[in-house]
Parts: C-alpha cells; sequence; structure tokens
C-alpha cells in the first residue's frame, strides 16, 4: 500500500512505512502519576500543545470520567537517543470491534486533541519521524489500533505533525474567530451587532450590582458552578434534551479542573459571568492559553432576564476581554449551531485518524474510519441530516 492511498483510505498498515529516525525509544506508562512530571514539563511555553491537554486537565478528567468508563491510561513518551522528550500522547485504552483501541484522554470534553511537543521536533518532524513512533508502538503489543479524534490540523503557527498520518476529515469542522493584534472592536462584533446588544444590555445595566467577570477565587468558583448544576438540567429538559451533566464523574471531573490553577491567575477551566446583586445572568466556561480561548459549555438564567440575549452580550465581553490580551483567536467549540454563527465567521478544519498497529487493529481501523465517514456525510447533507434527527427524536 503506497503512503498516498493509505492517506485515502484513512487506515495504515505499519509495516509499509519508512524505517524510524528521531525517535530512538518510548515508554508506555499506565498511570497519570508515572508521567506527571515529564508531562507538567512539556506544558510550558517553549513546548507545543493545547490547553485540553494540560495534566490537570486530562487527570481530573481520567479519574472522575474515564476511570469509571474502564479506561485505562496509556501513556506514550517517546525519546531522542538521548534521552530528551520528544512528544507525549496523552491516550487510554478501551475495547472497539474486539480490539484495544487507544484513543486521547478527555473524551467529549475535549474540544481539541493533540500529543505534547518539543516544539524543536515539531517543527521539524518527518514521515519517518512518525513512521518510528507508530512503529515503536505497535510492537509494545499493547494496543491494537490508535483512534485519534478532533485534532487541529496546525495550532498557532505550527502544523500538528500527527497530520502526516493517515487521516480523514472530521465530521464536523470547527467555527473560529480570529484576532488580529490591535484590531478595533467593531473588526471582532460589527457596530450593528454591538448595537443591537447594547440596547438588549440597557435592561441589564439597570439591575443593582450588574457586572461582567472571570472567577478567580474558589469562593466565587464554587457559587457559580453550585448555580450552573443546578440551572443547566432545568435548560435541558426545556430543550428535551438529555442531562449529560449528570452522567456519573462529570460534575467532580469540572468542579476539579474548574479550581486547578495554572500560571497567569487563570484557571483549568475558566469561568466568564453575567450576574447582578439577585442572580446569576449567564456563564461561559473555557480554556486559555496566553493565544486562544476555547469554549467549552455555558447556561443563562431562567429568570425574566433571559429576554435580553445575556448569553450573547456575555459572548461579546468574552470577545473583548482576550482582544485586550492580543489573543490571537476564540472558537466556541466543534459544530454549526446559530450562535457560533453570529461570532465566528471562519471554519478550522478538523481531522480524525485511525492507524492498526496489529491485524486484529485493521477490521476495527477500518470500520471506525467507514462510520466516521458516514456521520460527515450525514452531517453535510441537509436531506440526510433532517431524516437522522427525526430517527433520534423518535427513539429518544
Amino acid at each position: 500500500m503506497t503512503m498516498a492511498a493509505a492517506i485515502e483510505n484513512g487506515t495504515a498498515d505499519t509495516k509499509s512505512w519508512s524505517k524510524p529516525d528521531r525517535v530512538a525509544s518510548i515508554d508506555v506508562i499506565s498511570d497519570l502519576a508515572g508521567a506527571e512530571s515529564v508531562w507538567r514539563a512539556m506544558e510550558t511555553a517553549q513546548q507545543f500543545c493545547t490547553p485540553f491537554q494540560r495534566f490537570d486537565f486530562v487527570s481530573a478528567w481520567q479519574r472522575n470520567v474515564g476511570a469509571r468508563d474502564g479506561l485505562s491510561p496509556f501513556i506514550v513518551i517517546a525519546y531522542d537517543a538521548e534521552r530528551r522528550p520528544l512528544l507525549l500522547l496523552p491516550l487510554a485504552v478501551r475495547h472497539v470491534y474486539g480490539a484495544r483501541c487507544a484513543s486521547f484522554m478527555g473524551g467529549k470534553h475535549s474540544t481539541f486533541n493533540m500529543a505534547l511537543w518539543d516544539r524543536d521536533f515539531a517543527a521539524t518532524a518527518t514521515q519517518a519521524d512518525l513512521a518510528g513512533l507508530i512503529a515503536a508502538i505497535s510492537q509494545r503489543a499493547e494496543a491494537d489500533v490508535l483512534a485519534l479524534h478532533q485534532q487541529p490540523l496546525r495550532w498557532r503557527d505550527l502544523q500538528n505533525p500527527l497530520a502526516m498520518l493517515p487521516h480523514q476529515r472530521s465530521a464536523n469542522d470547527c467555527p473560529v474567530l480570529k484576532m488580529e493584534p490591535g484590531a478595533a472592536p467593531t473588526a471582532l462584533v460589527s457596530k450593528s451587532f454591538r448595537q443591537r446588544l447594547k440596547g438588549k444590555e440597557r435592561k441589564l445595566l439597570a439591575l443593582p450590582g450588574y457586572r461582567y467577570y472571570v472567577a478567580t477565587s474558589d469562593a466565587d468558583v464554587t457559587r457559580l458552578l453550585d448555580w450552573f448544576f443546578r440551572i443547566k438540567p432545568q435548560r435541558m429538559a426545556e430543550q428535551k434534551l438529555p442531562d449529560v451533566f449528570a452522567e456519573p464523574g462529570i460534575e467532580d471531573f469540572i468542579r476539579g479542573a474548574c479550581a486547578a490553577p495554572v500560571a497567569g491567575g487563570n484557571r483549568v477551566i475558566d469561568i466568564h459571568a453575567l450576574e447582578c446583586d439577585e442572580e446569576v445572568i449567564a456563564i461561559y466556561t473555557g480554556v486559555a492559553d496566553g493565544h486562544r480561548f476555547s469554549m467549552m459549555f455555558n447556561t443563562y438564567t431562567m429568570s425574566a432576564n433571559s429576554k435580553y440575549s445575556p448569553g450573547l452580550i456575555l459572548m461579546r465581553n468574552i470577545i473583548d476581554h482576550y482582544a485586550a490580551q492580543d489573543y490571537r483567536a476564540l472558537d466556541l467549540g466543534i459544530g454549526s449551531d446559530d450562535y457560533k454563527r453570529m461570532f465566528c465567521k471562519d471554519d478550522e478544519p478538523i481531522f480524525d485518524s485511525f492507524t492498526a498497529l496489529s491485524q486484529r487493529g485493521k477490521l476495527a481501523a477500518g470500520l471506525m474510519s467507514g462510520l466516521n465517514r458516514t456521520k460527515r456525510m450525514v452531517k453535510h447533507n441537509p436531506a440526510l441530516l433532517e431524516m437522522a434527527q427525526k430517527l433520534r427524536n423518535a427513539f429518544s
């Protein structure tokens, strides 16, 4: 099988690849504590990773969600000949289609998935380097397939080296707002949209103690999350949606990540809020890394104040907040919901890769690849999407 054919098919047989280059050895670690020191060292500004792969984010998820679902850590650290870490893959193994499937930890709560890279290695990595990595993982015989979902093609100013593996487009792209340094506020949120929001906000400005802020104290974090876990189920019930936040371990994961600090005074998950003296009006949460803010989850009040579009007002405040800090990008998560398009005009391509590590893994990789292609086809065909939604509603 040629590399071009493997890329087209979305799967690969490691035996067809070239021999290793700079990847001299790997460790496969089955517990978070055993990888923590290397992991934290690879989170620094000199490295190359997304905030969704921070140790405190992933460890909170694995401890409270992954472990409950039977996922076992499968943390791959690759080294050069002098035992300097080149990359860390934060994976966990589960059984899928009769095969041991290694995927990124973080599940559906991680918008973007990447390895943590030595920046110089990421900037110069070759297909031979990736072939060496895959061959070394395959030889360990501890997983049958790598199923790596929701990976960005680029992060900041570099290509994601894992895009050199055979891959395919994810079911959805990610709407993104690109933020040029020093851009006028109206270049980020149009003048007419700002005026509409300003008109709605006049009603809220009359409320005693009305304010926008980012939660920094433990007391505020706890209070806002208490409110969120009380209000969000009501909002989801109103929309006839299942309460995904009631699934075992989710609340503990979120509370743990929102409580954990990172450098610069932020939290692993930051909480932005609108409130007045009488109530919390709206919150958005997300991760920030000095370059980009990625929204995770949100909700808004059930009171009459909801009619003034507090979620949109809060989003405008968040954009202005990060623009003032010279952030270069902001996204509201993967998917094409209407409110995301109000702020995020560009699309960022996201990819998945399914790489067989064994004979058993070939069938699983092919099945997962085919299923992903079908999902994307349905998502991007209005007639098929409408039919799928009707079937889902009927069964639910």
